[in-house]
Parts: structure tokens; sequence; C-alpha cells
């Protein structure tokens, strides 16, 4: 290609960029600006969506999309307050989407204000009567109103109406044991169990049910199985804690508080449960430690400052010990126990006087000699437990649970499914791209080096540094921003620049930019102008193929036909294949390039072509056996294509290179009994 043809390209590229039409017309192109908005919500970047919204709503604060959307961002920052702010504007504008109103239900819930809630599932429901995810909703609020007549009535149809939703049946099983009907629930939780024997939340149930039956043996195993299916719950790790104390297994009950604590470094509870069990084998001054979290999060729990004080005034620090005691007699005048617990800690300092008056008010009151003996620990006193509201100070030393601890899904969020309709703990690892970004997502802080992309940054110095990433970090609002200033600064480089190559480097760097803000149509655009130009360049082909698999991975979720952004995907990684080896064809399976091989691979396992994919990833990790993500997505494409053991093989080895997501996949397909059933589910 001649450099003046070149040039005559880059000049009418460079005249459209900087003609005040077009310039106008993107600033209101509110269609693009809402995809590209929902493309970064679904993407979990909802700092850098909320701009895009912004930019809508400025534009034309009659579109109620972008106010729905807006309000869904700030949903997910737990912004509840503008949420419901956003979520009544867009009913004001459209009251008649069944979505919104839903939308605005989680905010109440999540403010716990379930009667408006109730009243917006109602109103949902109006417009769309079929919907099972509003049906359970409704029968949740319900719950928390204690209606438990009409949460039963609620679910029962829902049973009889949708007999695979799974969670109905052990929402029942929660609400009948809040009810303290442990008889039906226990014929509710087998049905649950029969209808979805890998469900976490029913072994959790199931778990509890006997832990109060005093079932020690039962209920550990029961939790174990819950922990099998959901790792990630805290709850179940501090009562099978509570469980393996009354086995007497403390050590392993340390190690459960622990794992809690790890999780959850704020859970109030299994703090103050593991201070319960540092007091019993004696370490009083790390149970302090657990006490003294607790009084910062609960400054008047009084049970844990009684236990605080006890503790205190065994280690010998008579005047702190005194100050709890203070505190806790000041609210009860009349307990016995602190009075006399106190009168010693006086009689140590030599404070008599203080230590005879407190004495004396109990001989006045006439108590039993035995009166004002601490409780000692014993098997019975370890099977007491009281719920988190009850304030009584002669408790203090029983294990604390939640008042109503319900572990069923708090409610179906179904319009943020249809937004992202993803699987969770299913997904393939993403598609390598070039982003602002760095990867610092999960596996090691180095980054990923690529030739041809070092020798541009030395050559073009962008304002930037560029990075190989994966699942990068989402920015917080002050990137998100920089990253805008950005694009309009490299848009007014491009429009002042006679450069060829300058302006080429620039039209990268701005369709990098794009990415990163999720404006993948713009990306696009701006990297088929590249392309236009200099057709030889591989981190162009690169870039766009990654662009162009995220817009059809956004049109499959909104129901649009996206083979030809498949074909597209394909052709453009052979392409930028072909150019990182130096020549215009050559096999994919003789890449030298092992980024490109995995995103190839990857391509092919989103396609179904699980067989094809196996053969890339294999390429690509004889390329670099460290890739983590390559073992990580061949072991899905392998489980799915019914290899469970080869494919768990794999999990291993990507979960050994750091890829910690791999471990709750091998536990998830780890313990069917036939090749690949859990797979074809």
């Amino acid at each position: 290609m001649s450099k003046s043809v070149s040039f005559l390209r880059l000049l009418a590229v460079l005249f459209a960029l900087s003609c005040p039409f077009v310039v106008s017309r993107a600033q209101f192109n509110t269609e693009q600006l809402t995809i590209s908005g929902r493309i970064a919500y679904s993407n979990h970047d909802y700092v850098v969506a909320m701009q895009h919204f912004n930019h809508v709503i400025s534009s034309k604060p009659y579109l109620y999309e972008a106010w729905f959307y807006r309000g869904l961002c700030k949903l997910q920052l737990d912004d509840y307050t503008g949420a419901e702010s956003d979520f009544n504007k867009a009913i004001e504008l459209n009251p008649y989407v069944h979505e919104l109103f839903s939308a605005r239900a989680e905010t109440l819930i999540r403010q716990r204000r379930y009667q408006e809630a109730l009243d917006d599932y109602e109103k949902a429901l109006t417009f769309l009567p079929d919907h099972n995810g509003y049906w359970f909703n409704r029968a949740y609020c319900r719950f928390f109103l204690k209606d438990y007549k009409k949460a039963h009535e609620d679910l029962e149809y829902i049973v009889k109406r949708w007999p695979d939703m799974n969670m109905a049946y052990a929402f029942q099983t929660e609400i009948y044991l809040n009810e303290n009907d442990t008889t039906t629930a226990s014929k509710w939780l087998e049905r649950t169990l029969e209808h979805n024997p890998y469900d976490g939340n029913s072994w959790s149930i199931l778990a509890r049910l006997n832990m109060q039956r005093h079932n020690w043996t039962t209920a550990d195993s029961a939790f174990t199985k819950a922990i099998h299916y959901q790792p990630r719950v805290v709850n179940n790790y501090m009562y099978r804690a509570m469980v393996r104390v009354n086995l007497n297994r403390l050590r392993q009950a340390m190690e459960d508080y622990d794992k809690a604590i790890d999780m959850d470094p704020n859970n109030f509870l299994s703090h103050y449960n593991r201070g319960l069990l540092r007091i019993q084998v004696g370490d009083d001054n790390r149970a302090i430690e657990d006490f003294n979290f607790v009084l910062r999060y609960e400054p008047n729990n009084l049970q844990a400052l009684y236990n605080r004080a006890l503790l205190l005034d065994r280690t010998g620090n008579y005047r702190a010990a005194i100050a709890d005691y203070s505190r806790v007699i000041d609210t009860f005048p009349n307990f016995w126990s602190g009075l006399l617990a106190r009168a010693e800690c006086y009689r140590h300092l030599g404070m008599t006087a203080k230590a005879e008056l407190d004495e004396f008010r109990v001989t006045k009151a006439q108590l039993d000699k035995h009166l004002g003996i601490q409780h000692r620990w014993s098997k019975s006193k370890l099977r007491e437990m009281r719920k988190l509201s009850d304030v009584d100070v002669e408790k203090y030393d029983q294990w604390v649970v939640v008042d109503n601890d319900v572990v069923t899904p708090q409610y179906k969020n179904e319009y943020r499914g249809s937004v992202q309709n993803r699987e969770v703990g299913s997904e393939f690892m993403p598609l390598f791209s070039l982003s602002f970004i760095p990867y610092r997502g999960g596996i090691s802080t180095h980054q990923f080096v690529e030739q041809q992309l070092e020798r541009f940054m030395m050559e073009h110095h962008p304002k930037r540094k560029i990075y190989i990433t994966c699942r990068p970090d989402v920015p917080d609002e002050t990137e998100g921003a920089s990253f805008f200033a950005t694009i309009d600064s490299l848009s007014s480089a491009i429009s002042s620049s006679q450069n060829v190559s300058t302006a080429l480097a620039l039209l990268l760097q701005r369709a990098v930019a794009h990415v990163t803000t999720h404006n993948f149509s713009d990306a696009v655009n701006d990297l088929n102008d590249y392309i236009n130009i200099d057709s030889t360049s591989m981190l162009a082909y690169w870039q766009r193929a990654y662009c162009q698999h995220m817009l059809a991975d956004f049109g499959s979720v909104q129901g649009i036909e996206v083979q030809i952004y498949a074909h597209r995907v394909k052709d453009d990684l052979l392409r930028a294949i072909a150019l990182a080896q130096g020549n215009s064809a050559t096999d994919p399976l003789q890449s030298n390039n092992a980024l490109l091989s995995y995103n190839l691979a990857t391509h092919y396992a989103l396609q179904k072509d699980y067989n094809k994919a196996i053969d890339h990833f294999q390429h690509a990790l004889q390329l670099n056996p460290n890739l983590a993500e390559a073992w990580f997505n061949m072991g899905l494409a392998r489980i799915f294509a019914g290899h469970r053991t080869e494919g768990l093989r794999d999990l291993s080895k990507a979960g050994e290179l750091g890829l910690y997501d791999a471990y709750s996949l091998m536990k998830r397909y780890g313990g069917e009994d036939s090749e690949g059933k859990k797979s074809k589910e």
C-alpha cells in the first residue's frame, strides 16, 4: 500500500473525526451511550456505567431506561436512597414496566421497608402475573412482615405452578422452622433435598434443625455438606464450630471460627463466639482481642462487656476490669455476680471500703451464700445458646445465634439476570485484551508481556501505559472520570494530527480507552479506521476481535442474532495469529503467541466447539505452561465435553497456579458418580 493512498485515507478519517456534525451527533447518541452503560453494568463496572447514564440523562431526561439503569448501578454501590430516587423517576416516566417496580422493591428490601416492597411486587404481578420470581419475593416480604399464612400460600402456589423451583421448598422449610413447627419443617426439608440434593441452603437448614435437637454428629455432617456445595456462606462455618465444641473437637471448631473471620473480618457473631471458645481453652489474651472487636462494633453489648471484665480480672488488669463491671452494674444494679467480682477487684487494689460496699449490697439482699460464684463451663452449659436480641446479662457465656437466620437466598433477582445472564461458577475466563487497567485480579501481580505491544509503547510513548489484561479490576470514580478525560484528550490530538504514524497510534490508544469504558462500538469504529490505513497491525486485529466478542456477548443477552459477530471474532483472531507469525497464512496450531491461542480456544469453547477448543488450549499451554487461565478454561471445556476426570485435573492445575476459583468448581463437579453428569444438567 502506497504512502499517498494511506495519507488520503488518513485525511478522510481525520475529516470525519473533526466534523462538527459528527461530534455533535456523538454527543447525543444516547442509544450508543445506553448500550455502553449496559455493557459496563454487566461487567460490574458500575462507576463507569453510571457516567454513561449520566450523559444520557443530561441529554434526554425523559428516557426512563437511563434512570432505571443508573438506579441499578447505585443499588450495586449500596446507595439505596439514590437508587430508590432514580427508580421513582423511571416509574414516573413510564409506570407500565414491571421491572421498574421489581427494582425499586429490592431497594426497599435492603432498607427493610418490607410493606412498601410488598406493594411493589403486587404491582409488578399485575403486569406479569406468571413471574415466579415476583411470587417468591412477595412471600419473602410477607415472611418478614410475619404474615406467615399468606407466605405459605404464595409458596404453595409456586410449588404447584413451578414444581422445579427448588428455593420455594427450602423457604417453606425456613418459615416452618421460624414458627417452631419442626415436624412440618422436616417434611418440607425432605422434599427440598429430594428435588435438589446439591442445594447447600437445604443442607444448612437440616444441620440447624439437628443442632436445635442436639444431634451434634448429624448436624456436623450436614454443615459439612452445606459448606461443600456453598463454601462462601460464613454462618455455616460459625454454626459448625458450635457443633464441634459439643463434640469436643475444639481444634476444628477454632479453625471454623478462624475461617469465618477470614472470609468476613467484620463478622460480629464469629468474633463473639470465638472469644467464648478461647475462654474455654484458656487463651485469655486473644479472647480479650475478640471481645475488644465486639465492643467496637457494639459498645453497649453488656454480655461482651462482662466477658471482657472477667478476662481482664483474670489477667490482672483490675482497673480495666472494674470499669467494665461498673458499666454492666449501672444497667443491671441487681447483678450480684458482677458486684461480687468487682468487690474482689477492689480488694486486689487495696480499695477495701469500696469492696465492702459492694459486698454489703449483696448481703443486704439476703441472697443465697453461693450466689455470685462464677458459672463453670460444663457440657450442659456448652449446649446453651441465646438469640442475638436477648440482652439478659446472665447469659454472658452462651453462644450467640441469629434471631431469624434465613439461609435461603434472600430474594429472586430476575432483572439482574436479564442484564447479565451468566451462570455464576460455570463461566469461562474471558479473553485477553489491551487495557489501561493492569491485571491485578486473582492470579498474581505480574503483568503479561507481548513483544509488539512493547515495541509500540517504545515508539509512540502513549498517554497511558497499555497492559494486557484478563478480567481487569473495576476502576473507582476518580479513575473512571480520568478515562473519559483521556478519550477527550486523544480526540483533540487526532483532530490536530498531520502525521500518519502519530494519528494511527492515537487511534489505537483511543480504541483502548473506549474498551476501558466499555464503549465497544466506538472502539470497533476506531480499529476499523486503523486497519483501513494499516492492515498489518497484529494489535489492532487482536483488540478488534475482543471488542466484537464483547458485543456478541452483550447481544446474546439481549436475544440478538450474533453469528456474524462470532465469525468476525474468529477471522480477526486468525489474522492476528498470522501477523504475529510474520506471514499472512499460517496454521493457528503453529502460533507462537500463547495469549492469542488462548483467545481463539476460548472463542471455540464459547461456541461449544469443545474439541477444537481443547486442541488450542493445549497449544497455548505448550507455549506457556504457567498460563492458569488456559488450564481453567480447558478444564471446563473437558467437563462440558464429558471428560470430567481430565477436566478436574486441569482445574486442579489452575488452582495450583493461583486461580482459586477453580477449587469451587472442583467441589461442584467433583462429587458426581457418573462421567459428565453434572455438565449435562
